[in-house]
C-alpha cells in the first residue's frame, strides 16, 4: 500500500511545486502531533523532527547571533584559508546578484556565517533574522534551514519558505552546499544562496553546488602551492639532520614526507604512539603537540608557519630537564604566567593587560627602559591570539636609519631603490598579517612617516615602497615607548592624531624600584634560568647581598638586575655570592666615623691617584706616598681599592 502523509516519498519535481499553504498546514499539524496527508519531503520532515528534539522554538523569529566584533574577527582568522579560497567566487557573486534579491554567504563548519555578499536590500533584511556574519544557523539552534540541514545531512539542501521550521524565517528560501577539504574530504564550511521566497529559482541549488566546487578547487590550488613551499623549506633544513629520522607535516598534522629512517625508528617504538595509519598501514597524520618540544622544528615561510619538521634523533641526545624555567627565547613564553612578580603595581599592570588581550584595539605600553615591555606585548598577543601560529612580529623604530624605516615597515618591490633585493621584500605589516605587529620605541618613528602609519591603521592597506598596488593587512598593533608621548605631541615631534590612534588602550609597566618585594622573586628566577642556559650551578646569595640588591634603585630596571645576576654567575667560581662580588655601585657605602671622615676621603683619593699614576706598581706608589708597602696594602683593604684603577 503506498505511503502517504508527512514524510511520504515523492519526486523532487513534485516537491518543488508543493503548495506552500499545504506545507504550512502540515507544519501546524506536526507541531500539534497530528499526522496529516499534504506531502512534505523526507529531508524536511526529518529535519523538523530533529529540530523539535533539539528544543528549537518553532515560533522563533531569528537564528541566534553566536559571535560579533572581536569574536567574529578571531573566527575569520581561524577560517582564513576558506575565506581566501572563496574570495574569487564571492567577488563574481557581487555582480551576478545585483538587483536579483539574492545573497551568497559562506559559513564555518558549525554553520556560523563568516561573510555575505549580494543584493544590498536583502543583506539589510537578513540582519533582522541574523542571516549575517556571526549568525549561527546550525539546525540544532536555528531549526530546519538550508545551512543547518546541509550540515547534518552532509549533502546539498534546498529549503523553501514554509519548509523552514521556525516561523520567523518562513518568508525566505535558501540553498546550501557543503565545502570539503580537497585533501582529506572533511567538511570545512558551507556555501549558501538565500533570499526572500519570491526569489526562488529551481537552479539555485545547482548554482550553490557549482560555487562550492569552485571554492574547493581554489583550496586545492592553495594546498598545492603551500605544499611546494613547505617541501622547499623542508629540503633546505634536511642536511642539518641527515642522520636522523625526518617527518614533514602541514599545519593540520598531515604527513607530507617521511624518511625511511623515520619509518624504521617509529617501527622500533621510538617516539609517541599517537600516529594515525591509513588503510595501507602508512602514516597518514599525527599530532605534533605530543612530541618532545626539542624534536619539533616549525617550518616558516614569509613569516607564516606552514607546518613542522619532526626530527627523531637516531641517537639519544642530552637535553635539558623539562622542569624549571624555559629559555627566554622559547615561543611558549607568550603568556602572563611568564611575567615574574607579585607586587601590587605589577599585578595591576598584568590584570589590565590581560583584559586587553582578547580585544583587537591597539595597545600602547609605556615604561622605562628595561621594565619588560616586550614581555607584556608577547603575553597580550599570546593569550589573545586565535591560534598559536598567529605571527608576532617585533620591530624597533629606533634601530634602523630613517631612510630604511619605510621599507622595513611596508616592504618594497624590485628596483624600488638602489640596493633593493631583486625579488623585493615583504614589510613587517604583511609579515604580521593575521597576528600582532609590535612597534618598539614608537616615539622614534620619523615625523614624515607617521601619516603613512596612521593610514595603514585606519584603512588596513599598505603600499610597498615603489608600488601602487594596495595590499590588505589585518594586524593588531602593540606600540611601546619609554618616552612621554604627550610631551612629544606638545613639542611637535609626534602627531596628535597618531597618538590618539595608538593609545586607544594603555598599559603602564612599573619600574623595578616601585615593585616592592619583586627583587626577592626575580633574583632566584634569573639565577636558575641563566645557570641552566650556561650549564652552571645556581649560586647562593648571602643575606647581606640580597639586602643590597633590595636597596638598589635599579635605574636599568629588570634588565639591569638580570645582567648583574648573569655576571655574578659567570665571573665567580665560588658557590656563594658575597658583598665583595657585587658591582661597586650596588655595594652599600661603608659607614664613616663622625670625625675625620673628610680626611679619610682625601687620603683615599690620594692613594687612588698615586696607584693610577704608577700604573699599579705598589712599590713605587708606596715610596712616593712615604709609607711602607705593608701600610699601603692595609690602606687599600680599608678603602676597598684595587691595584688597577
Amino acid at each position: 500500500m503506498p505511503k502517504t502523509g508527512i514524510g511520504a516519498a515523492m519526486p523532487p519535481r513534485a516537491a518543488a511545486h508543493a503548495d506552500e499553504a499545504s506545507i504550512m498546514r502540515a507544519w501546524e499539524d506536526f507541531l500539534a502531533g497530528v499526522d496529516s496527508h499534504p506531502p512534505v519531503r523526507n529531508v524536511v520532515v526529518n529535519s523538523w523532527r530533529r529540530s523539535l528534539e533539539s528544543g528549537v522554538n518553532a515560533h522563533g523569529s531569528s537564528a541566534p547571533l553566536a559571535v560579533r566584533d572581536d569574536g567574529l574577527h578571531h573566527l575569520r582568522i581561524r577560517n582564513r584559508d576558506l575565506l581566501t579560497a572563496a574570495a574569487g567566487t564571492l567577488a563574481e557573486a557581487v555582480d551576478l546578484f545585483i538587483g536579483t534579491g539574492s545573497i551568497m554567504l559562506v559559513t564555518d563548519p558549525e554553520g556560523v556565517v563568516l561573510t555575505t555578499v549580494g543584493d544590498r536590500a536583502t543583506l539589510e533584511a537578513g540582519r533582522e533574522i541574523h542571516l549575517e556574519p556571526g549568525g549561527a544557523w546550525h539546525e540544532s539552534v536555528a531549526g530546519t534551514n538550508g545551512i543547518g540541514t546541509a550540515l547534518v545531512t552532509r549533502q546539498p539542501v534546498l529549503v523553501h519558505a514554509t519548509e523552514h521550521f521556525c516561523a520567523g524565517v518562513k518568508s525566505w528560501t535558501c540553498a546550501a552546499a557543503p565545502i570539503r577539504d580537497p585533501i582529506d574530504g572533511s567538511l570545512v564550511g558551507l556555501l549558501d544562496i538565500s533570499g526572500p521566497r519570491q526569489t526562488f529559482q529551481r537552479h539555485n541549488l545547482a548554482l550553490a553546488v557549482v560555487a562550492a566546487r569552485q571554492v574547493e578547487w581554489a583550496m586545492a590550488d592553495q594546498a598545492r602551492q603551500e605544499r611546494v613551499k613547505l617541501l622547499e623549506a623542508c629540503v633546505a633544513k634536511l642536511p642539518t639532520w641527515v642522520e636522523d629520522g625526518i617527518i614533514a607535516v602541514d599545519r593540520k598534522g598531515r604527513v607530507l614526507h617521511m624518511s625511511e629512517r623515520a619509518r624504521g625508528l617509529l617501527e622500533h617504538g621510538t617516539g609517541p604512539a599517537r600516529v594515525v595509519l591509513d588503510k595501507e598501514s602508512r602514516v597518514a597524520s599525527l599530532d605534533p603537540s605530543c612530541w618532545p618540544a626539542e624534536w619539533t622544528k616549525p617550518l616558516t615561510v614569509d613569516g607564516e608557519t606552514l607546518g613542522a619538521l619532526l626530527v627523531i634523533p637516531a641517537k639519544p641526545r642530552r637535553t635539558a630537564k623539562s622542569a624549571g624555567p624555559r629559555h627566554e627565547g622559547d615561543a611558549r613564553r607568550g603568556s602572563f604566567a611568564a611575567i615574574v612578580g607579585s607586587s601590587p603595581s605589577v599585578r595591576d599592570a598584568i590584570d589590565r593587560a590581560r583584559r586587553l588581550a582578547g580585544r583587537r584595539a591597539p595597545v600602547l605600553i609605556e615604561g622605562e627602559t628595561g621594565t619588560g615591555k616586550e614581555l607584556f606585548a608577547r603575553a597580550i598577543h599570546g593569550e589573545g591570539a586565535a591560534s598559536p601560529s598567529d605571527p608576532f612580529v617585533a620591530f624597533n623604530c629606533g634601530a634602523v636609519s630613517k631612510e630604511l624605516v619605510a621599507s622595513e615597515l611596508f616592504g618594497y618591490v624590485r628596483g624600488a631603490f638602489t640596493g633593493a633585493a631583486t625579488e623585493g621584500r615583504l614589510g613587517r605589516f604583511e609579515l604580521a598579517h593575521g597576528g600582532t605587529l609590535c612597534l618598539d620605541e614608537i616615539g622614534e618613528l620619523p615625523l614624515d612617516l607617521q601619516p603613512y602609519l596612521l593610514r595603514v591603521l585606519e584603512e588596513g592597506i599598505v603600499y610597498r615602497v615603489g608600488d601602487s598596488e594596495p595590499r590588505h593587512v589585518d594586524v593588531r598593533l602593540i606600540a611601546m615607548t619609554n618616552r612621554n608621548l604627550r610631551d612629544e605631541v606638545a613639542a611637535g615631534r609626534f602627531r596628535q592624531d597618531l597618538y590618539y590612534r595608538i593609545s586607544v588602550t594603555t598599559v603602564r609597566i612599573p619600574p623595578l624600584r616601585d615593585r616592592a618585594g619583586d627583587t626577592d622573586l626575580l633574583v632566584p628566577h634569573f639565577n636558575d634560568l641563566l645557570a641552566r642556559r650556561h650549564g652552571l650551578t645556581p649560586k647562593r646569595f648571602e643575606p647581606a647581598v640580597m639586602d643590597a640588591l633590595r636597596r638598589h634603585s635599579w635605574p636599568g630596571n629588570v634588565r639591569e638586575l638580570r645582567n648583574v645576576v648573569e655576571s655574578l654567575l659567570l665571573m665567580s667560581d665560588e658557590e656563594t655570592v658575597t658583598l665583595a662580588d657585587l658591582p661597586p655601585d650596588i655595594v652599600p657605602a661603608p659607614a664613616e666615623p663622625a670625625a675625620g671622615h673628610r680626611l679619610d676621603r682625601l687620603e683615599r683619593q690620594a692613594i687612588e691617584a698615586t696607584i693610577a699614576a704608577h700604573t699599579g706598581n705598589l712599590t713605587s706608589a708606596a715610596r712616593e706616598l712615604g709609607i711602607s708597602r705593608t701600610t699601603l696594602y692595609r690602606k687599600m683593604e680599608q678603602y676597598g681599592l684595587e691595584r688597577y684603577q
